[in-house]
């Protein structure tokens, strides 16, 4: 066994190579356990091995009693409204998110919708590590029920969060880019809802990816010269399980994940004032527009899971993460790539104009990220390393660390899902982010 990831936020491997069905139904059965046999949702995101994944953890989940409601393909934020709608003690998303076709994984969620805080995800630990699992007799096993329709109910939030006429009315021509996975099961629907003039690539979710899955501008090159030779108004791009969203403006111009959240921002907080929270490897952009409009910022500890903690801890409007990740409280405390098309294209359809115009409106930072393989055990060495280096900044620890100047930053930290360390710099001048990032390396290799 050489790939398998286990952590607090879930479990992600190669199929075949760590990832076995055995283990599948052990960790199913872990989260039917944590559950106490309640009822739980599941979804996956189509991925070639998502069928054989799938009977895998049927079979832990009906194994410790619970009811499963299987809402098959979908995408993982429709996951998280499900578990509210049918009152679910848990749920399971099957993905590997932006991962190869290769690996495939477990998601789970709790019965809040959002999915596992450190504290339930340590005690799903301990179970699958003691093996203390709730097996039932044959008399006390779970049933299956499939459910109808199982992205309606997301999709009727999402049309009553934003202004359906003003986007009806500009009839925006857009560009979707599904790439072969669970965003196809709602995205094309929605925007049909919108009033949208949609071209969709990759609309059949059978996980046979058409470029690397993760939406980076290196991988969506292609996709943008569609949207340049098109007359499209906008294109969006999803991860495999829809829960991030990248941009790319009318010009077949990169946008990226970094201001698809800036965009949201912009759209809702001119509109509804409030707090808000990013996590600390997100762009420094977003705190310049909660500023301009008046409104509290604050950052929390990388991970969808501390942004949502802390979310709820300040009643936050909405928050997110720079890797496209929007969470909509009207919506689910769930990344959500759905709710950040629609408010995207809400804002542009009430300011009127092109979507490069209002991009150039939003102040310029050069964000650059870089990762090294590495074991996490050398990021104290590496933190103390950077102290020392880089004194006249103001650090923050806690989650690796963090360095702040007046007008540019550099974070360093170990992956929770990979086994590298990740490094994170921007700057108003793309060449001085690039020399942070250089620097870090440069004090982080020696240490291997």
């Amino acid at each position: 066994m050489t790939q398998r990831i286990l952590s607090i936020s879930g479990l992600r491997g190669i199929i075949g190579d760590g990832l076995t069905p055995d283990y599948l139904t052990r960790f199913a059965a872990g989260v039917g356990t944590w559950a106490n046999g309640g009822t739980v949702i599941l979804t996956r995101d189509g991925r070639a091995s998502g069928e054989m994944v799938r009977r895998a953890v049927l079979s832990g989940l009906t194994a410790v009693g619970c009811k499963v409601l299987d809402a098959g393909i979908a995408a993982t934020p429709t996951c998280g409204v499900l578990v509210r709608e049918h009152d679910a003690a848990a749920a399971i998303q099957i993905t590997a998110s932006h991962n190869p076709s290769e690996w495939n994984g477990l998601k789970p969620f709790s019965s809040t919708g959002g999915i596992f805080n450190a504290e339930e995800g340590q005690q799903l630990l301990k179970n699958l590590k003691q093996e203390s699992f709730a097996w039932k007799p044959w008399n006390e096993l779970g049933e299956v029920e499939t459910l109808i329709n199982p992205g309606e109910p997301h999709l009727q939030k999402v049309l009553d969060r934003i202004s359906i006429d003003a986007i009806k009315s500009f009839q925006p021509r857009v560009m979707l880019d599904c790439n072969h996975g669970s965003g196809a099961s709602l995205g094309p629907r929605m925007l049909q809802e919108l009033g949208c003039d949609t071209t969709t690539v990759g609309a059949i979710p059978d996980g046979h990816f058409a470029h690397t899955p993760e939406p980076t501008k290196e991988n969506l090159q292609e996709f943008s010269q569609l949207i340049a030779d098109s007359d499209a108004d906008i294109g969006f791009a999803q991860d495999p399980d829809a829960d991030r969203l990248a941009v790319i403006d009318e010009k077949g111009r990169y946008i990226g994940e970094e201001l698809t959240l800036a965009l949201v921002l912009d759209n809702v907080l001119a509109k509804t004032p409030g707090p808000i929270v990013v996590n600390g490897s997100t762009s420094r952009v977003n705190q310049d527009i909660a500023e301009k409009h008046g409104c509290a910022f604050h950052r929390s500890a990388v991970g969808e899971a501390n942004v949502v903690n802390m979310m709820r801890e300040v009643n936050a409007i909405i928050g997110g993460e720079g890797n496209g990740g929007i969470i909509d409280p009207k919506i689910g405390y769930v990344r959500d790539s759905f709710v950040g098309m629609a408010l995207i294209l809400e804002g542009l359809a009430e300011r009127g104009g092109k979507l490069s115009e209002w991009v150039e409106t939003l102040p310029v930072y050069h964000i650059l990220k870089d990762k090294v393989t590495c074991p996490q055990e050398i990021v104290p060495q590496a933190i103390t390393a950077m102290k020392e280096t880089f004194s006249d900044a103001t650090p923050t620890e806690g989650d690796g660390l963090r360095l702040d100047w007046s007008d540019r930053w550099v974070q360093v930290r170990a992956s929770n899902t990979e086994p590298i360390v990740r490094i994170i710099a921007e700057a108003p001048e793309e060449s001085v982010a690039q020399e942070l990032v250089n620097e870090t390396r440069k004090l982080i290799e020696p240490l291997m």
